[in-house]
Formats: C-alpha cells, structure tokens, sequence
C-alpha cells in the first residue's frame, strides 16, 4: 500500500462517510459502548489510529475517554475534530500513517484500530509494521482492540458485492430525503486482495447522482493477522465475535507483553 492512494480514497469519501450508515449517531453511541465495555477503565487514554470521520473516536468520548485520534486522511481527521465539537466534547486529531505514529513510547491505555482500516495494508510487511508501532505506544499489558470484516467467511465465499445500504436523513421517506451505499469487490488471482468499489447514489434536485470511489484491501485472515499481533509483541491475542461484544465486526482482543 502507499498512503497516497488511501488517503485521496477518504478524503473524498470525508463529507459523505456518514451516509453510509441509516443513523450515523446511533452508531458512534453503539460502537462507543461495545468498545468502553473491552477497555473496562474510566477515563482511559485512547488512541484511535484510524479515526476516520469520527465514529467510534466520538462514540469513547461519549463515554468519558479521553481519545486521541489519527487518520490517514487530513480531511476525514479534520471532520472527526468539528463533529466532536458539535457535541460538546474535545477530540484532538492529527493527520499519521499507522506505520509511523507521531507518539512517544507507552503514551497510551489502549490502542483502537476499527472498522476494517488495518487491511489496507497489503503485505504482512506493513501490518507487522503497524502493530508494532500500535504496541510501541501502548503501556506495558495496554489494550489493543482491531476490528476487521469476517475474512474467515469472505475466503470462502468470495462475494461481489455488497447489499445496499440506505441512509434516511429525516423522517420522510421519499426519494429526496435517501441516500443508497453499496460496493463491488473484485478479486485478485491470488484470491487473499480484491479492489472495491463504493457507489453512493445521492438524489440532487429530484435526479440521482452517482458517486464512485475506489481502494483496495487485504482479505486478512484471523489466524494470520493473531500470528502477525504475537510479532509485534501481543503475546496472547484472542478474537471476540459480534454476538458476544455488540460491535459489529470480529474484534482482535490482545495485550501489549512487558
């Protein structure tokens, strides 16, 4: 991966990311609470390393954390910053690539990387160079919490496409007050990376327009990415299931080793 492409990807997805969800705060208020049960410590020292717009950097802040956030994108860490403002809480964020984070040694209680970021990297190079530096500035047994899509179900089937998604921005229900999301997935030959393309259909003056943006990920699998975690220095990593936590994708559970 090279950060370039990644960040135009978010950049250009920054104003519109919420979409993508049918009520954006209930989700940052959902994805808050599943994450601050895992951390199980008040006012813990958070980092959020790939912040995004916001969703669950917001959601632990909610929750009396106090959340540092960095993105690959200045546009999406930017909007993370404002949307934490309209909220009445205080977010610093900072334009980083994971690979290389812009903080001293065991500055943090936890370390959260969600919402299928760490895929992005697309060689076991660079995912070993991330968890290294996410256990670099984690305290000695701080908490690292990742999340990816369930690759384990995704090898196998190989899907092309997602189901649409759609956003209602008020009560009503016609045409001008929705937003539809989806994505085709295009799989490499050697069947582990596939290039994505997410489609946002956004009605303009009674008229759809369709947004097309496009990125590329890793289908990392849990076996491979525990092995890479151990690696980095998290000595017993385990994986935490949707059904279990209430987040809503597999969580990589781990402690950094002493």
């Amino acid at each position: 991966m090279t950060g370039t492409p990644v960040a135009h990807f978010y950049d250009e997805l920054a104003d519109d990311y919420h979409l993508i969800y049918s009520d954006w705060d209930a989700s940052i208020r959902r994805q808050g609470d599943a994450l601050d049960a895992l951390i199980g410590q008040d006012r813990a020292a958070v980092l959020d390393c790939s912040c995004g717009i916001g969703t669950q950097a917001i959601g632990l802040a909610l929750r009396g954390h106090r959340v540092t956030g960095t993105d690959l994108s200045p546009r999406a860490a930017a909007r993370a910053t404002r949307e934490a403002a309209r909220r009445g809480l205080s977010l610093r964020t900072a334009a980083a690539d994971m690979r290389r984070l812009p903080f001293p040694d065991g500055h943090f209680d936890t370390v959260v990387c969600a919402d299928n970021s760490l895929p992005h990297l697309l060689t076991e190079q660079d995912v070993h160079a991330a968890l290294a530096e996410m256990r670099r500035v984690l305290r000695p047994d701080g908490l690292l919490l990742v999340s990816t899509r369930p690759y384990e179900d995704l090898l196998r089937d190989r899907p092309t496409s997602t189901p649409p998604q759609v956003h209602r921005t008020a009560d009503r229900v016609d045409d001008g007050e929705r937003t539809v999301t989806f994505q085709l997935w295009h799989w490499h030959d050697d069947g582990e990376h596939y290039d994505l393309e997410h489609f946002q259909l956004l009605p303009t003056e009674g008229e759809w327009r369709v947004q097309v943006r496009r990125t590329t990920y890793w289908a990392l699998g849990q076996d491979r990415l525990t092995a890479l975690a151990v690696e980095a220095g998290f000595p017993d990593p385990c994986w935490r299931m949707p059904q279990e936590t209430g987040f809503f994708q597999p969580l990589l559970v781990a402690r950094a080793g002493e």
